[in-house]
């Protein structure tokens, strides 16, 4: 039994944040089903979230089909959409005319700009999202561009698991009250939600988190990335004094370095240190080294790298679909017994 077995979900479908938050529902145990409009076209990136789901095709603009659409919403749970503000209340679907079928629905709601405001009727997708909330701008080296960190940032951390999560507290409290309620995620929100800590630095030190200037932005040498001697990378977060330490002595650093670790004068010369010692050896002579050990250093893997990585075999983190590997459902529900 999972934790969301039966509740069911009406998904109207669209991309990006909303499709893989209905993913991580449906994995938990909920009935996903994808309202599509026929013939609609799903992207690759899409079309790998859509396991588990029930899809049917209905014409929105036929009185059939929206007779359909109601019936399915007054028997859901959960209704998710992540159109531009304004498209569900157009169609007869928003939430007054919902909540009239189903008084304790949770309606869930996806935007990237929100539901209000001046931007929220724009275009946009994460690149676009992330970069009004300052989480752009503290991602890369520095003096260079800023980096884009794919969709990871802003479409799923801060849109998809917002909404996932709100949806499953929204449920708790229907399930207590009988009460539903709309769950507003914008990705803007939840990208800002977790500035939380680099704003709480801001206010008490001044520090704007800017590219390769803090703790964990590439601005110190032991938190960093290194080039191998076969072109490959290391992942170096050797924070701790007792950790950096480790790393130390593992990779044969003379002695000096350790000291010097917090010497902010000497960071140049430590990070020229790495950048040498690095290029010695390969990426995979360097993950041997470091294996089993608290040096906090680890080789960069691609994706099909990742798959085949003794750690997460052994978590059995993969599932194979005619020799392709797929994440698992995350995270993992286990029953308790004494």
């Amino acid at each position: 039994m999972k934790p969301l077995n039966g509740i069911n979900v009406v998904e109207f479908a669209g991309i990006g944040p909303a499709p893989f938050a209905c993913m991580l529902l449906s994995q938990m145990g909920a009935h996903v089903t994808r309202i599509a409009r026929p013939n609609q076209v799903v992207s690759m990136g899409t079309q790998a979230t859509l396991v588990g789901r029930e899809i049917i095709e209905i014409d929105l603009k036929s009185e059939t089909g929206m007779k359909e659409v109601r019936r399915r919403i007054s028997q859901a749970h959960v209704l998710v959409e992540g159109f531009r503000p304004g498209v569900m209340e157009r169609l007869g679907l928003g939430p007054e005319a919902c909540f009239s079928l189903r008084p304790s629905l949770v309606y869930g709601r996806m935007t990237g700009w929100g539901q209000s405001g001046p931007m929220s009727s724009m275009a946009g997708h994460d690149i676009n999202f992330i970069a009004i909330t300052g989480a752009l701008a503290a991602i890369g080296e520095a003096g260079r561009k800023p980096a884009i960190p794919s969709n990871l940032v802003g479409d799923l951390g801060g849109g998809a698991l917002y909404l996932a999560l709100g949806i499953v507290a929204a449920l708790v409290d229907a399930r207590v009250s009988g009460r539903g309620r709309i769950v507003d995620a914008a990705i803007v929100d939840g990208t800002l939600s977790m500035l939380t800590g680099a704003f709480g630095i801001l206010a008490a030190t001044g520090a704007r988190n800017e590219r390769g200037t803090s703790l964990l932005n590439g601005g110190v040498p032991w938190y960093d990335t290194y080039e191998t001697a076969d072109g490959g990378y290391m992942a170096l977060g050797a924070i701790e004094p007792e950790f950096y330490r480790c790393f130390c002595q593992q990779a044969g650093l003379e002695p000096e370095w350790i000291a010097a670790q917090h010497e902010e004068a000497r960071w140049p010369a430590l990070r020229a240190r790495l950048t040498k010692l690095f290029r010695s050896r390969t990426r995979d002579e360097w993950a041997v080294c470091f294996d089993g050990t608290d040096s906090c250093c680890v080789p960069v893997l691609s994706l099909d790298e990742a798959a085949e990585h003794p750690h997460l075999q052994a978590r059995g983190v993969f599932h194979f679909t005619d020799g392709q590997p797929r994440p698992a459902p995350a995270p993992r529900f286990l029953d308790y017994s004494s």
